[in-house]
């Protein structure tokens, strides 16, 4: 068996199709529909990422372990690592861009800023995505909470008093509006 150095042929010297196992989706990211082709394994990260230039959700262990591809499936954070692209049709995604409202920070975008939530700022992304969606469950009411609660996002520059105390002081704003 003679193998071939054409790329779209097989040992057998049959043509592939190079779009054979490619679907067609359309993903609501931000409130705007994407159209666009993947392979059925492309997880939500790398269609994010590679195919519609949403970088602001970063790539970190690729695994599901440091949080850092957190992004919101219909409002609860997801790790778009671990999710495949055509699983998520029909859903709202929303990514680090989603949240600010034209020129207008989230108020968690602007706290992270005003306490100094980020060092080097490459798990930023994530940590404010899991943020928001804690205060949004409503499960945590103080600092050690908010720590288990955020457990699932690793900041390896260290900065987890500024990131506890940037969402204590947006919690805080948003029970005083209640």
């Amino acid at each position: 068996m003679s193998s071939s150095t054409n790329n779209n042929t097989t040992l057998n010297d049959q043509p592939t199709d190079v779009n054979v196992g490619c679907c067609a989706i359309t993903l609501n990211i931000n409130g705007q529909d994407h159209a666009f082709t993947v392979e059925p394994r492309l997880t939500l990260l790398d269609a994010l990422r590679e195919q519609l230039l949403f970088t602001g959700t970063k790539k970190g262990c690729d695994h599901g372990q440091c949080g850092a591809c957190t992004v919101h499936i219909n409002g609860e954070r997801t790790l778009s690592c671990l999710t495949l692209a055509v699983m998520q049709q029909g859903q709202r995604i929303t990514t680090i861009e989603g949240l600010a409202e034209g020129n207008a920070l989230h108020p968690l975008q602007q706290a992270f800023i005003e306490h100094d939530g980020f060092q080097c700022g490459f798990c930023t992304p994530g940590q404010i995505m899991s943020a928001v969606a804690l205060l949004r469950e409503g499960h945590a009411r103080t600092k050690d909470e908010i720590r288990e609660l955020m457990s699932g996002n690793i900041c390896r520059c260290g900065a987890y008093n500024g990131i506890v105390e940037a969402i204590i002081a947006v919690m805080e704003v948003s029970d005083a509006a209640v």
